[in-house]
């Protein structure tokens, strides 16, 4: 009796486990995303200033 319960709480930690890993890569890659995308929304708008820059050096001239 006690190796059947032995067992069947390793397996129902093992499950739990498996099931908090599960979450934490699914946070780990929403977290990834949402930085991706920040990084290529401060891309544009480095791109987008560089481009206003050049428009008002165009017109000072």
């Amino acid at each position: 009796m006690v190796r059947v319960a032995t067992y069947f709480a390793m397996t129902f930690g093992a499950f739990l486990f498996w099931q908090s890993m599960d979450r934490v890569h699914v946070w780990i890659a929403l977290h990834q995303d949402e930085k991706k995308e920040r990084m290529e929304r401060e891309l544009e708008i480095k791109r987008m200033q560089a481009e206003l820059m050049a428009q008002a050096k165009e017109s000072e001239s």
